[in-house]
Order: structure tokens, then C-alpha cells, then sequence
């Protein structure tokens, strides 16, 4: 039994060695014989497709094509020249020559690859002369971009030469060609490319093009890329980048009844063009080596933020969906809320309304700690356990889109965090309630957002109970984007009869609230002012620094066409900086016009980069104990 076992064993091993060689020379070593791979006698040369041009929301251009000449260089080709003529007609030096004559021979010996990049049209057209002179060199046409409006580099991104490693891992593209690295660029890659095309050439023995390789039968034509339309409105970014000059921050918008991103606004940025030709390396180092600044860095997508006084209006609707308040529940107010015995047990507050029965609707105008701390206290003690009741508070406040990646069609961005009970229960080792986590109530504590994220909540809120996954292409050549994932509308857990009482108290906001300076005349704006302690800490020491300034709102009230969050790095009271900056591009939206050139001015007129500038100091005489 066991011999005939073996036999069968035996039998089995032959064939299945059998069936590898076979596969081996039938189509391993086929491809091997391929008539084009590896025949010295066949030039291949590729005809670059135009990338999709990328227009704003109005059809305006955002991105666009122009022509560049790549001196391209074939190892095994190049026969002896004259190097210093050769240096001379491209302006570089004989060291600089032999560095990327060396480079080519690392890649491949036997292939094409750049030897140097945008060349210029003039140095072009004097090379292609002398060209005959330097055997395996030849110019290869390619397409580069081009920003008409100097704006949006955060969402466009840029293209950047495809390096060894992307090279070996995808045969479509060769060492030196251009891919998408950042933004649309990016994520849209493979629409926007296109298709290359091909040509084959047949060589003599003297490596002269003797004519088509077989009759161009393995030719192919380019295919251009496909366009696409973004969401943006290319004047609303461009006015908020406006307004941003002279301050760090993020600014996002959104169209509510659809998810559609109209302004998506990082500060400081840079002008895309200069990520593009011959200047892309020196302005690249610079760009990422502004490691204080961060220009690279979206603050809109993954700057990390408290959310403030915003959050609560996400606490005031749990309140009124778990029933431990309603809009006539009065809650006292004695210069803020005392959760502990000790000193340092007391969250200040600054509504000015001492000792009198403060309700929903003004405690959001006024932004009142002691009414938002009390609520949250009853949300969490409402269940058995303090973990069943920051889970169920947890499991409300997710289902705004927090604390987690919203989904939108953008290659970067933070999850940012929202606790629940199980959270507190690992790192808390004695028994805890909700005073331990009050600082919750406020938006600040172990809360964290971004401004998407917190836009998208304005637009839930604008919604009465329900978002769309925010996202930025509107259509692909012209073909509407119909994915799910963007068209079908996610429910929160709040029942929509809960909106109308917080929508009103933002709209009070505006009428006597935190924002009242900055009403818009013929269009109500319902939001909310934020002010966020900002802090680092320094040898397991707390230091403040200049706080943030926060607002969200949407307009208009009982039709809203945009929902906005605004964050002002150390722009100190939400009503300051932030509220007249949203007030202005909600005007700008709205009316396609800006009337109100005082607030304008004065908002213009705000440079922060002196507080920037001396936080720095503070942090590093903080770091190395100097005073």
C-alpha cells in the first residue's frame, strides 16, 4: 500500500515538473524571443499623450499643457564625442556630464532615459542641429503643466519624475517620465495621463533608421488623458487664499446639499508653477525644508485641531436626542462650571450671565461652558456605567463623520479622534466619571478634528441630520461622477426635529451672539464662534500659547447653498478673526461680490506671523531652559 503510494507520489512530482518546463519555454521563453524586447536592431520611441486639462466648477481653466523638449540618452549608444562641445550647447558642466551618463548606465545600459529634463525652446532649436555629431543621444517631446490662476496648488498637486523604484514595480512607466505625486495629480492619475503610444524602428548595422519595424505592426497611437471638472470655485479660493495672507490656517467649504468641496484652503501655499521645469528641484528643497511653516502641509485635510465651542452644538443635539434636556431646560451660570473641589476643578466662562437660567438657545449664542458642561454630565451619567455612557455619546458624535477618514476622492488627510469609554478605561487606572472628561463638553480634552471634518458636520447640521461624503471632482469629461459612495446621503443619529432649535440659536449668533458685527445684510447666516486653547508641553510642563481662532457656519439659514469652517492659527477669539473672514466668503459665494471693503481691509490689514515668530522663540527657550 504504502509502495503503490509512493508510486502515485512519484508520478505526480514528474508531471507537475513537466508542466513548470513546458510553461517555461512556451511562455517565459517567448516572451524572451519577443521580436521588439532586447533586439538591438529595433528602436522603440514613445509619443506622449496630453495630460486632461482640469477646469473649476464654472468651467474656469485651473490646469493646463504646454511643451517641453528632454534630452533623452541611450547608454550603449553613445560613441566617443566631444564632451566639451556637447557641455557647451546644454549649459552644463563636464562633472555634471559624467554624473548623468552614469546614472543612465545604473538604470539600464540598453534603454532610454533622461539625461536632461526642459530643455528651453531656444537651446532646443540649436541642439537639434548638432544632434547628428552625438550618437545616442536624441530629444524626446513631452508634455508639462501649466497653472493659468496661481491658486489651489494644495488641490491640483504637481507631477514629478517617475524614480527607479515606481519604474520596476509598473512596465507602463520608464525611469524619468512624469506621474502624479500630490492632489488631483495624484489620485487621478491614471485618467488624467492618458495612453502613451509607440513607434518601432528598424536599424542598420550602423545604427541608422533604416524604416518601421515590421511594417508598424506593433505601433500604437497616444491617447490623450480625460479631462475633469472639480467642484472648487476657483473665485472663492482665490479670495479665501486672499484673505489668509499674513496667517496659517485652513479654511473649507462646502455645498450641503451635495457633498461638493467649493474652496479647500491651506496658508501659507505656493504658486504650482513653481513646481514645474527646470526650477521644480531648487523649489521643491525649499518648499519641504520649511519644516516651520509647512507649505506642503494641507492644513484643510490634515492639520489637527481641538474644535472648541462648534462641538457644541454636536453635545446640545445628543442632549436633546437622549432626552437629559430640552430647549426650555435652564442650567445656572456662576463665571463657569465647578466639576471638582479642588482650586484648579473649575472651567471658566466668559457669557456674562451670572446666576440667571440661561436655555438653549442663548447658551449658543453666547457660547456658555456651564450649560454645555451640565449637559454633557447628564449625557454620560444617563446609562449604568460611565463606559456604556461615553460609548453611547461616542457612537453619536461618530455619526457626524468624526473620528475617522471621511471618504472624500483627495490622497491625504487625518482621522483626527473621538473618545469613547473604552478609550478612558485603558489609560485612566482609578475609578472615573464624567467630570473627568469635561473638558469634552467644550470641544477641547482628548476631542480632536479637522476642518473638513468640521465643515462637513456644519453641512449635517445645514442638512437637518444627514452629509454627503465630501468630495471634489464634479464629472469626467463631461460625465457626472455617480459613484455611491458620493451620491447616497449618511444619516446621523439625531432625529431630524432636533435641528430647527440648534440652527436657530446659530442663526442668534449672528443677530446678538459672538458674531453680530458681521451680519450680512439680506442673507441670514446661521454658525458658531470657537476660541481654542492651544498649548505644548515642555519637560512634562503645560505652556500656553496664543489661542486659535475658530468658526463655522452655513448660509443661508433656511436654504443653505454653503457650509464653511474656518481655523485661524493663534487668531485668538473666534469673533476676531475667524467670523469676519467667514461673513466675507459667505458674501463672496453668494453675491459673486464683496461690498463690505472695511472688514476686507481690516481682516487684510492682520499679519500674525510676529506671534508666529515669537512662538517660535518662546518654544525654543523653552526646549534648551534659556530665558
Amino acid at each position: 500500500m504504502k509502495r503503490s503510494f509512493l508510486l502515485y507520489f512519484l508520478i505526480f512530482l514528474v508531471g507537475i515538473v513537466f508542466i513548470v518546463r513546458l510553461f517555461q519555454i512556451q511562455i517565459v521563453k517567448g516572451s524572451e524571443n519577443d521580436p521588439i524586447k532586447n533586439n538591438a536592431a529595433v528602436k522603440v520611441e514613445f509619443d506622449y499623450p496630453e495630460r486632461g486639462y482640469v477646469y473649476d466648477r464654472n468651467g474656469k481653466l485651473l490646469v493646463a499643457n504646454q511643451l517641453s523638449y528632454d534630452v533623452m540618452v541611450i547608454p550603449n549608444e553613445v560613441k566617443e564625442l566631444d564632451t566639451l562641445e556637447f557641455c557647451s550647447l546644454l549649459k552644463i558642466e563636464s562633472e555634471d556630464f559624467k554624473k548623468r551618463i552614469q546614472r543612465a548606465k545604473d538604470y539600464a545600459p540598453w534603454l532610454a532615459s533622461v539625461f536632461l529634463k526642459q530643455l528651453a525652446k531656444e537651446d532646443f532649436a540649436y541642439l537639434q542641429e548638432k544632434l547628428h555629431k552625438f550618437p545616442g543621444f536624441f530629444i524626446q517631446k513631452r508634455v508639462i503643466r501649466d497653472y493659468p490662476i496661481k491658486s489651489a496648488a494644495n488641490i491640483v498637486g504637481y507631477i514629478s519624475e517617475v524614480d527607479q523604484l515606481v519604474a520596476k514595480k509598473d512596465d507602463y512607466y520608464e525611469q524619468g517620465e512624469l506621474i502624479g505625486k500630490a492632489g488631483i495629480e495624484r489620485q487621478y492619475e491614471k485618467i488624467l495621463r492618458g495612453k502613451k503610444g509607440k513607434k518601432h524602428f528598424h536599424r542598420d548595422r550602423l545604427n541608422k533608421i533604416i524604416g518601421s519595424f515590421d511594417n508598424g505592426k506593433y505601433d500604437s497611437l497616444a491617447i490623450n488623458g480625460q479631462d475633469i471638472t472639480l467642484t472648487i470655485d476657483s473665485e472663492l479660493q482665490q479670495y479665501g487664499e486672499f484673505l489668509m495672507q499674513g496667517k496659517r490656517g485652513g479654511i473649507v467649504a462646502i455645498e450641503p446639499s451635495s457633498g461638493e468641496i467649493l474652496a479647500l484652503i491651506t496658508a501659507p501655499s505656493y504658486d504650482p508653477n513653481d513646481m514645474v521645469g527646470r526650477k521644480r528641484a531648487k523649489n521643491s528643497t525649499r518648499l519641504f525644508n520649511d519644516t516651520i511653516h509647512k507649505p506642503m502641509f494641507d492644513r484643510g485635510l490634515k492639520a489637527s485641531y481641538s474644535p472648541g465651542s462648534p462641538f457644541k452644538l454636536i453635545n446640545a443635539l445628543i442632549g436633546l436626542q437622549e432626552g437629559v434636556i430640552n430647549t426650555n431646560t435652564p442650567f445656572y451660570c456662576y463665571n463657569g462650571y465647578r466639576y471638582g473641589r479642588r482650586k484648579h476643578e473649575f472651567m471658566g466662562c466668559h457669557c456674562e450671565i451670572y446666576g440667571k437660567p440661561i436655555r438653549l438657545n442663548t447658551a449658543i449664542s453666547k457660547s456658555c461652558n456651564a450649560y454645555f458642561a451640565n449637559t454633557y454630565k447628564r449625557i454620560v451619567e444617563k446609562s449604568s456605567s460611565s463606559i456604556e455612557g461615553m460609548n453611547n455619546w461616542s457612537k453619536h458624535v461618530k455619526s457626524f463623520g468624526l473620528g475617522n477618514y471621511l471618504g472624500y476622492d483627495l490622497p491625504e488627510g487625518d482621522k483626527g479622534l473621538i473618545p469613547d469609554g473604552n478609550y478612558y478605561d485603558r489609560r485612566i487606572k482609578n475609578k472615573w466619571g464624567a467630570s473627568r472628561t469635561i473638558s469634552n463638553a467644550i470641544g477641547q480634552g482628548e476631542v480632536i478634528t479637522t476642518p473638513i471634518q468640521l465643515a462637513n458636520v456644519t453641512a449635517a447640521i445645514a442638512n437637518r441630520g444627514y452629509f454627503y461624503t465630501p468630495h471634489i471632482v464634479k464629472s469626467i469629461n463631461k460625465t457626472a461622477i455617480k459613484d455611491s459612495i458620493y451620491t447616497i446621503p449618511k444619516q446621523t443619529t439625531i432625529d431630524r426635529k432636533f435641528f430647527q432649535p440648534i440652527i436657530d440659536g446659530m442663526h442668534e449668533v449672528f443677530k446678538t451672539g459672538t458674531g453680530r458685527y458681521y451680519p450680512l445684510k439680506g442673507i441670514e447666516i446661521a454658525g458658531k464662534t470657537g476660541t481654542v486653547e492651544n498649548s505644548i508641553i515642555v519637560d512634562g510642563k503645560v505652556k500656553q500659547l496664543e489661542d486659535h481662532s475658530i468658526l463655522v457656519a452655513f448660509a443661508p439659514k433656511d436654504n443653505p447653498k454653503i457650509a464653511i469652517a474656518v481655523f485661524i492659527e493663534n487668531g485668538g477669539y473666534g469673533s476676531t478673526v475667524a467670523a469676519p473672514i467667514t461673513s466675507l466668503l459667505v458674501e463672496k459665494y453668494l453675491t459673486r461680490k464683496v461690498e463690505r471693503k472695511w472688514i476686507e481691509n481690516k481682516m487684510l490689514d492682520i499679519n500674525l506671523y510676529p506671534i508666529y515668530n515669537q512662538q517660535i522663540q518662546k518654544i525654543d527657550s523653552l526646549e534648551t531652559g534659556t530665558n
